[in-house]
């Protein structure tokens, strides 16, 4: 029953857009009746996305004033998860680059069904990297900050706004309290909007294929098949690894040996704030101190997703493939690692961060905005997979934070159940 619940809104989803493209490649062309549904479902996500990024992301930022973490802890976890997510990004895109999910798919088509295609970014004017740098996370005015082309500037001035509310303290309280309220409402609304969700992205994608054919939905299973080929590749390689790094082939031993009930919630509950119970428990049988666990563990599931960095990854070199974006020079491949590290490792922080990581895309290159429904597919079909490497990762991650923290030289102490005591 809980495994059904946990699952129930995502099986919702994933049937209504099975149900609407099964339409859309029986009527062809004619679905297109339908699609101001979906645009419905559309526009109400955009005329919440600004205040929703605005209010999420200053109270998150604006309450970390009440989070007490000693300094070596914080500067280990700071590494570990920085060096963690950004080497998942650049094995997701070598994978994406040689399983390329829309090879096959007609891209002319579906670019002329987008409003505002942008160009590709060979044919547009040369600006200075420095210019550049400045426009990415800068507008010349306040007002722009309200537009959900400008989202990743909105994000570095909620940054900012949060932290100068984290420094006054108490001063500040009244401001971080209606933030932190403004979330809540914003949330619910979300919630209240999500209840069309199946209806107007049913639409959508019936006007979708019955106007592209089914090759879209080829471009889907290609994707879940890519990334379930990856996530072998980072839970059983990677994570192997990095218990390796922290404790040689003890720790290899002790984190398969408790890695299987952490595993289990996450696929389960397809939430990594339902793992953190027994994710405290089972690191700490690994061999955990006690404080760093305790660190380690809440702050990883909101700042530190793995699996979500390789969507991220996915979804980024799904638009490219599909608005013929040049994806094998090296500016556009740092860019792809940079903004898959962004909207994995940091917008998981973030109440609502799955679509306002896929906003940051589509702020960022540019894309039209009709395409978020395309790849807010791609989050649906992976949430199983994706959550049990944005969890489970953590308590691997917890045993690389143990070894910097205490030192090449230590070893955390064996608790009685490594040892094959009772």
């Amino acid at each position: 029953m809980k495994l059904l619940k946990a699952y129930r809104s995502s099986v919702i989803l994933l049937a209504a857009v099975m149900i609407g493209g099964f339409i859309g490649a029986i009527v062809g062309p004619k679905a297109a009746v339908v699609e101001p549904l979906g645009d419905l479902f559309l526009n109400l996500m955009f005329m919440i996305i600004v205040p929703l990024v605005f209010f999420s992301v200053t109270s998150a930022i604006g309450n970390m004033v009440s989070m007490k973490r000693l300094g070596k802890i914080m500067f280990a976890v700071f590494i570990v998860f920085t060096s963690t997510a950004l080497l998942t990004a650049v094995i997701a895109l070598v994978g994406a680059l040689i399983m390329n999910p829309t090879d096959g798919i007609d891209t002319s088509a579906i670019q002329s069904l987008m409003t505002n295609v942008p160009e590709n970014t060979q044919n547009t004017e040369q600006v200075s990297f420095l210019k550049q740098l400045v426009n990415t996370f800068t507008v010349s005015d306040f007002m722009n900050l309200f537009s959900r082309k400008n989202m990743l500037q909105l994000i570095v001035f909620s940054i900012g706004f949060g932290a100068a509310i984290a420094m006054l303290k108490e001063k500040a309280q009244p401001l971080a309290k209606f933030l932190d309220a403004g979330t809540h409402v914003m949330m619910k609304l979300v919630d209240m909007i999500m209840y069309y969700a199946p209806i107007g992205l049913g639409c959508y994608f019936a006007s979708i294929v019955g106007q592209l054919g089914p090759q879209i939905l080829q471009g889907y299973l290609k994707s879940f098949v890519l990334y379930l080929i990856l996530s072998v590749i980072v839970y059983f390689g990677l994570f192997t690894l990095y218990a390796f790094i922290a404790r040689g082939k003890e720790g290899i031993r002790s984190f398969w040996k408790n890695a299987a009930t952490p595993s289990i919630t996450a696929l389960a509950t397809c939430s990594s704030a339902a793992c953190i119970p027994v994710n405290l428990e089972y690191v700490k049988k690994m061999g955990v101190p006690k404080d760093i666990a305790e660190t380690v563990i809440p702050l990883g599931a909101n700042t530190h997703k793995d699996g979500s960095v390789i969507g991220g990854v996915i979804k980024i070199v799904f638009l490219f493939g599909l608005f013929g974006y040049n994806m094998t020079d090296i500016t556009s491949i740092l860019s792809i690692i940079f903004t898959a590290f962004l909207v994995g490792a940091v917008m998981g922080a973030i109440p609502g961060g799955g679509m306002i990581g896929e906003m940051l895309i589509i702020s960022i290159y540019g894309f039209p905005v009709e395409v978020l429904p395309i790849i807010a597919v791609i989050s649906t079909i992976i949430d199983a997979p994706a959550t049990l490497l944005n969890s489970t990762g953590n308590t691997v991650c917890s045993m690389l934070v143990t070894r910097f923290v205490e030192g090449n030289g230590k070893k955390p102490k064996l608790l009685p159940q490594e040892r094959g005591i009772a």
